[in-house]
């Protein structure tokens, strides 16, 4: 049975409300393509790749964490997403920085699988980073489980002392340092974050483990999977396969 892409939208909306998102952003229904839904795809950004996995799957829309209309648009092309997405029938929801904020969002999505306490964990970084305590381990052994369970790229500056009180920002987090160690952190793990940044952590004696932009984040498309798919069954719900890391890595 069909459903409409509102009634998906509000679902999302429900659980990530729009007032959370960060004044800059675009998030919501970006592309509506008038379309009822059968099947649905799941992705950190939609991509090219994933716009024809979701035609080869018959889907009518995709569900992103990244904005796929970010800027204004000023000029569209045949192969840009939003075209591609139109003339292929295919809505396009994306739940940005207000799922980044919401409970159980992204950021606990990435705080529960580096064990930070859900007890006593709070929200920083304009509502979008967890801090709480963990299991004492030394910011090497977090950076080794990042590149074994985040499938990603890691590199990392070290501590002066063991881990037991852990920051995390996903995506572009780097900036967040400083209130991390204002807050207490011994560590702060993130998806990027820049060479001033790095610069800082080894000035002040904290860990800083940076574990890319898509590792930090693509764990949501299986939160938003389940989420659909439990609220509507009939639907056939999937995290896209063409949901990669752009980068490749050196050994």
């Amino acid at each position: 049975m069909s459903v409409s892409v509102q009634q998906i939208l509000g679902l999302l909306q429900a659980a990530a409300p729009q007032e959370l998102a960060l004044s800059w952003d675009n998030v919501g229904l970006l592309v509506d393509a008038g379309t009822p839904v059968d099947s649905v795809l799941t992705t950190l950004d939609i991509t090219p790749a994933v716009v024809r996995e979701a035609v080869e799957n018959d889907c009518q829309l995709i569900v992103s964490h990244h904005p796929v209309i970010f800027h204004p648009l000023k000029t569209l092309a045949a192969d840009d997403v939003p075209a591609l997405l139109l003339k292929n029938g295919i809505s396009a929801i994306c739940m940005h920085t207000n799922l980044d904020a919401a409970p159980e969002g992204v950021n606990d999505t990435l705080s529960n699988i580096l064990g930070i306490a859900a007890e006593g964990r709070e929200s920083f970084a304009e509502g979008c980073g967890r801090i709480g305590t963990t299991m004492p381990t030394t910011v090497e052994a977090l950076a080794r489980f990042c590149a074994q369970t985040l499938h990603t790229g890691v590199k990392y500056v070290n501590g002066a002392k063991p881990v037991t009180c852990l920051a995390e920002v996903s995506g572009a987090g780097g900036s967040y340092l400083q209130e991390a160690i204002d807050r207490g952190a011994d560590c702060l793990v993130t998806g990027e974050a820049a060479h001033h940044i790095a610069l800082l952590a080894k000035e002040k004696g904290v860990g800083l483990v940076v574990a890319g932009h898509w590792g930090t984040e693509h764990a949501i498309a299986d939160v938003l999977a389940a989420c659909i798919a439990g609220q509507f069954p009939a639907l056939s719900v999937a995290h896209a396969e063409a949901d990669k890391d752009p980068y490749s890595y050196l050994l």
